[in-house]
């Protein structure tokens, strides 16, 4: 018996009036239906409450047919994105839980050949559910936390059932599958933070161990997955614990060392992922000399080289940094190392400071409410400094609206290290940063609000000191230009991000009307800038701010979004590509009418995410260029810039084409 379970009679009365009132909304007028709605998902609760699902099921093809999803993202199944109904299965508000239990129902009998859908297969509702199911493991292993309880109530054990339905009718093996897939496919683009990929892991840790389970062709990548994590070599196989595996170094000689290095830098390099006992075993090299040291970080000869060079920083940020809580930061300092920047002349010394910096009272608290009292603040906010430096491109802006400032930080780390370093000893020790706005000083501390309504908490440890500050000066850089004609972010962006932002600046939409405004001309200097065939073929030399309007999987807007061009270049298959950095944690997103983003296989470097460049210049918005290095916006070709400008009609510009130009507006279907 599960734990909704109800006696017959009582779910055969709550059917009964779930049918009635089913069938008072397929009765009513348009106008009527959203009065009737609210009695069908009040119903719909009562049912699912008493573990209902095989019954909702049933009735899906009826329920859709009488209006249940009209007006909402569910209406349109073959759009919805697995990852989303993490959000809807946890939320507080019992009709969102409700509405996406019986989509996901509906689903269920579209692939087993129930319910026929006009809009998608009986193999695409298979794939979606696997994905779904794969999104949400944790609901299947562990009851509902004290925060769900108290948000959610009963609600949040109808996720559950609805998941322990779903996973009975498809199997565990396509589930796992799909997750081990979805990890790979976030560990491609290495971002700093991968708590969450390592729960995901431990889940499947969890279900590996049960006999009940078959993993079937899935059980080889979960095993190089969770090997990563808690078994990378024969010492450690067995997942011993970090004390008995520190023993069994003790008794090893330099042979057996270098096997064990060897086998966790392979891993390292392998997965972007840090198993707490490589921690260990590089703690324990700080004793031995620098070629076992290299070896464990999986240095090549540039690496080494800047390791010999700087070995006595090198063991201190180890000593200092390195524990088996934040084992992560070795990848950082690996890539840290083959990356050189400590050649760079500031950024040895400021990490020697970085090393003793005392921190304030408000970031020592600050850090221990997010990441614990162990090990000490300092060293987890050393372990996340060297993170960012050796990936820059793994910034996430977490849940908030900060991508301005996770920009900022990814593009100092890239392009700037010693900046950034400047940035975060201000703000961890003075509670203050201090920037310069057209010769102005702008304090953070002075400013008011920024464009976050709260404190974030979901960010690498760097990010969660320094990102307050920015975000309130980037606010107060905005004021200062509200009254001026045109986008403030002409005069912002360049101030904001540092010199190398081009002064040039050209944006499509008018910000007073919201409308397209010279997009051909636009687009041909978006050519002349940045197309290696219209721009003399330069490469770019700095990244570069820009603005794209997302869309979602049907090429709806869903709003204005901060990104950096990094290069751009021909993919292996010979096709011009736009390599950009997303802050917004997952850049591999389909954006609608055929434009899906990439973030592997179409030459992408780590962090990178790409789209062809007809594109991502038709999700462009705003760029910054050098005007003293004009290309030639006359040399593209009409038929390629009418494509672009079809891209934009069918998707974020559909409603803001001018209405004289709307009559010849190429991509429009009359």
């Amino acid at each position: 018996m599960t734990p909704l379970s109800g006696d017959g009679a009582t779910l055969d009365r709550r059917l009964a009036s779930l049918d009635d009132a089913t069938q008072q909304l397929a009765d009513a007028s348009d106008f009527g239906k959203q009065l009737k709605l609210s009695r069908v998902l009040a119903a719909l609760r009562r049912v699912l409450l008493l573990g209902g699902c095989a019954a909702v099921r049933a009735r899906a093809a009826r329920l859709e047919a009488a209006g249940l999803f009209r007006g909402t993202d569910w209406a349109q199944p073959q759009i919805l994105i697995p990852s989303l109904s993490t959000g809807s299965l946890r939320s507080p508000n019992a009709d969102t839980v409700v509405l996406e239990t019986v989509s996901d129902l509906r689903l269920l009998a579209v692939a087993k050949g129930e319910y026929v859908h006009p809009l998608i297969s009986a193999e695409q509702a298979n794939h979606h559910l696997s994905q779904v199911l794969a999104m949400n493991l944790t609901l299947l292993f562990s009851p509902p936390s004290e925060a769900e309880r108290t948000q959610q109530g009963r609600m949040a054990q109808v996720s559950r059932e609805l998941l322990r339905h779903l996973v009975e009718e498809i199997g565990y093996e396509k589930v796992l599958e799909n997750l081990v897939d979805e990890i790979w496919r976030i560990l491609r683009q290495r971002p700093i933070q991968v708590e969450p990929v390592k729960r995901m892991i431990t889940q499947i840790a969890v279900a590996r161990t049960n006999p009940d389970i078959d993993l079937g062709a899935a059980g080889l990548g979960a095993d190089r997955l969770i090997s990563s994590l808690y078994g990378t070599t024969e010492a450690c196989r067995e997942d011993p614990g970090v004390e008995v595996y520190r023993a069994r170094l003790e008794t090893m000689d330099d042979s057996a060392l270098q096997y064990e290095t060897a086998g966790f830098a392979r891993s390292m390099h392998d997965t972007g992922l840090v198993s707490p006992y490589h921690a260990v075993l590089v703690r324990f090299l700080l004793g031995k000399g620098e070629y076992l040291l290299g070896e464990a970080l999986g240095l090549s000869s540039t690496g080494r080289e800047c390791l010999l060079c700087y070995h006595e920083l090198v063991r201190r940020l180890i000593s200092d940094a390195v524990h088996v809580e934040t084992a992560q930061c070795i990848y950082g300092i690996a890539l840290l190392l083959e990356r050189g920047i400590l050649y760079q002349p500031p950024v040895a010394p400021a990490l020697w400071r970085q090393l003793s910096l005392q921190l304030s009272a408000y970031s020592r608290e600050r850090l221990t409410q997010a990441f614990g009292p162990e090990p000490d603040p300092r060293a987890r906010l050393l372990a996340g400094t060297l993170s960012m430096l050796g990936l820059p491109l793994g910034v996430g802006q977490g849940d908030n609206p900060t991508c301005q400032s996770a920009r900022a930080l990814s593009m100092w780390a890239y392009n700037d290290p010693d900046y950034l370093l400047q940035t975060l000893a201000w703000a961890a020790r003075d509670d203050e940063i201090v920037m310069h706005f057209e010769g102005r000083p702008l304090s953070s501390r002075d400013s008011a609000a920024g464009v976050a309504t709260k404190l974030p908490v979901d960010l690498d440890p760097v990010s969660l000191l320094v990102v307050p500050h920015l975000d309130r000066i980037y606010a107060e850089m905005g004021r200062q230009v509200a009254d001026r004609e045109g986008d403030p972010h002409r005069w912002v962006n360049p101030e904001f991000h540092g010199w190398w932002s081009g002064r040039g600046f050209r944006i499509n939409v008018d910000v007073a009307t919201g409308q397209l405004t010279e997009l051909d001309e636009f687009l041909r200097h978006f050519y002349a800038s940045y197309h290696p065939f219209h721009n003399g073929n330069q490469p770019l030399i700095h990244p570069q701010p820009a603005g794209v309007a997302v869309t979602d999987s049907a090429a709806r807007f869903v709003g204005w979004h901060a990104i950096t061009i990094l290069r751009v270049a021909l993919d292996p298959q010979e096709r011009m590509r736009v390599y950009f950095y997303n802050p917004n944690n997952d850049s591999g997103q389909d954006w609608g009418d055929g434009v899906v983003v990439g973030t592997a296989g179409h030459g992408e470097r780590f962090g990178e995410a790409s789209l062809p460049f007809e594109q991502f210049a038709s999700r462009l918005y705003i760029f910054h260029f050098d005007p003293l290095e004009a290309g030639e916006p006359a040399s593209v070709d009409r038929a390629e810039l009418d494509r672009v400008v079809g891209y934009v009609h069918r998707s974020w510009g559909a409603d803001r084409i001018p209405a004289r130009a709307a009559e010849h507006a190429p991509g429009l279907i009359e």
